[in-house]
Order: structure tokens, then sequence, then C-alpha cells
């Protein structure tokens, strides 16, 4: 059976990535994107559909391209504008989920799956072996299982317990930031679900994946050096932000900056990166609020740059402030721009 090229849309929780980890088994090419509810669907689905226009620029139209999106509800609105641009560049569209919230969305399209009997995961799972002849052999039955069982609590199953260790074990990875790396961080949200499925049938299931997610979480973060594990993140992290520099850099006056997003942990990142970048002067990390923390290594009083751009201050080498009427975005160039512009206003309003 010929497979297409799949866009894969799910939400944040265990029930949305375990829809990806089954759709990453299946699908040979598949790129994948993640969202919570609100706004961020649809800047999401926009992104998907560039996506989509710009493979279409690459590769032409002769390969058969489907929109899937999984544990996530439409609104009419959304469902019209997605199936609007479904057609025009030419791809399928799949929508499965389980919320009841979605139900007059359900009924006004064709490709709307809405069953609120079982999970996402479990919808999905039936879809691709009906469909694309996934998993003749049930290697995935039973992780599929516990997802059912915690996500619709059905808490007289006998993997719910196991269910209820793998979804504070997605909620708690929190290591990599989803907005600035998407990529890394769903990659290492589905390596925990593939740990769990290896240990789901040991001895007392639950209590081992619950002893074992702190090597689980080192395991990934590791390579061939050991460490503590906030030490193997800072590293990781840092590692990502060198490789990605260019699309995140920033400038203030003639001093070249990279800008993180909600990354944390400055110190030890920010003085890392900056070692290893020497032609950067500075590393800035900014969150959801605005409030944002500096980085120097002896190149730039950053102390004077928080003073001057946020009402801040600290040391020549480590300081933070805050951006007045920061506006917050879950798409990292927005917030990027944002910043920029924010320094350039007030780098000009002080002369």
């Amino acid at each position: 059976m010929s497979q297409p090229v799949v866009y894969h849309l799910s939400h944040i929780d265990l029930d949305g990535y375990g829809c990806q980890y089954l759709s990453t088994k299946c699908f040979d090419e598949i790129f994948c994107f993640n969202a919570n509810y609100g706004p961020e669907v649809t800047a999401r689905l926009e992104e998907m559909v560039q996506k989509i226009e710009q493979d279409i620029f690459v590769h032409g139209k002769e390969q058969e391209r489907l929109i899937l999106i999984t544990d996530l509800n439409l609104t009419t609105k959304e469902g019209n504008w997605i199936e609007k641009e479904a057609v025009r560049i030419g791809a399928k569209l799949q929508l499965l989920d389980h919320h009841a919230s979605g139900a007059n969305a359900a009924e006004r399209f064709a490709w709307y799956v809405l069953d609120t009997s079982r999970c996402a995961t479990l919808i999905t799972y039936d879809w691709l072996r009906t469909h694309y002849a996934f998993d003749p052999q049930g290697e995935y039955e039973t992780i599929v299982r516990a997802i059912n069982a915690i996500d619709i609590w059905k808490d007289k199953d006998t993997l719910f317990e196991y269910g209820k260790v793998m979804l504070g074990m997605i909620s708690g990875a929190r290591e990599i930031n989803r907005i600035l790396f998407p990529d890394e961080d769903k990659a290492f949200k589905l390596s925990m679900i593939e740990a769990a499925k290896e240990r789901i049938d040991m001895h007392e299931a639950p209590i081992r994946l619950d002893d074992d997610l702190h090597q689980i979480k080192k395991a990934f973060f590791k390579g061939t050096v050991n460490n503590t594990k906030d030490n193997l993140v800072a590293y990781y992290v840092t590692d990502l932000l060198s490789k990605d520099k260019q699309r995140l850099t920033i400038h203030h006056k003639d001093y070249k900056g990279v800008l993180g997003y909600n990354v944390g942990n400055t110190s030890i990142i920010g003085n890392t990166f900056l070692v290893n970048n020497p032609d950067y002067d500075f590393y800035m990390d900014v969150n959801f609020r605005g409030n944002f923390s500096l980085r120097s290594n002896n190149k730039l009083d950053v102390s004077k740059m928080a003073a001057e751009i946020g009402n801040g201050g600290g040391h020549p080498n480590a300081s933070g402030g805050k951006i007045d009427g920061y506006k917050d975005s879950f798409v990292y160039a927005d917030v990027r721009k944002f910043v920029q512009d924010y320094i350039n206003e007030k780098v000009a309003g002080s002369r």
C-alpha cells in the first residue's frame, strides 16, 4: 500500500504525543506539529500549510499529501479554513478526536471523526490498522490500552496505574522548550513513550517505570559522556543553541547576541554558549511574561543593557529585567522580532 507524505498536528499531552508515536511508526515520511488549545491551533495549522506549500514548490504536486489532526477539536471556523486550504493545495484531510466539544464541527465535516468512547491514541491506532495495515502483530496494542485507560479515566483497568505514570512522565518533560526547539522536544517525549513501551510487561511495571524515569531522561541527553542530568540537559540545549544560532541572533547596538525563549538555567547555558561561541557578545533568555536574563563574558556590560531596555540591572556579566508591554507568541520568529524591535526602540530613545 502506497503511503502519503503526512503532516500531523496533535495535542501536547500524553494522548496527543501517543498519536504521533504511532503515526511516526506507521509512515515513512512525516512532519509533526503540536499545539495546545486556543490561538496556537490556528498558528500551527498555518505553519503546516506553509510547510506543504514549500514542499510542493521543491518536489512538485505528484506526491499524495495528508493533513492529519489528532486529539484536538476544531471550531467550525477553523474547520472551514483548513478544508479550503487543503483543497487549494491538493492535500487530503483527516481529523481523529474524542472531545465532545467538537460535536458541532464533527457534524459539519466529512473528514472529522469524533468518538467520545475512546482516547485519540486508540482512535488513531484503529484508524491506522484499518487504512494502512499498521501493526498486524499487535505490538503496540498494550501501550495504546494504557494511554486509553488514563486518558478517559478507566480506573478499574489493569493498565490504569501504568498510564498514570506515563501521564506525569510527559507533563513533567520540560527539559527542552517546545516553542524554541519543537523537533527535539518531540523526539524527547516520543523516546520516553518508547521506553515506557519496553517496560509495560515487566513485573510491577508502574513502579519500574517510575523508578527508571531519571535514567530514561539521562539516556536521551547523555551521548557518550555521563554527568548529572541537569548538566547533560544544559550541554544538550547549549549545543542546540550553537547549531541554530543564526536563526536566534539578535543585536544590541554593535553587539551580537543569541535569544533563547523560556530556556531557563541561564547561568550554565548562557555562559557555556558564550565560551563555545566567542563571536557572540551576550546571551538573552526571555520568558512568556517578558522577564529576561542576560549573560556576557566580559565583552558587554549587561547590567547597563538591562537598565537601558528593561529597567533592570545586576552585574556586568549577569543581569536581568522585564520588557514593558511584552507580546508573547507561539511562533519563535515572532518573539525574536518583537524583542529585536523593542531593543532597537529603546536604544533609539536613549540617544
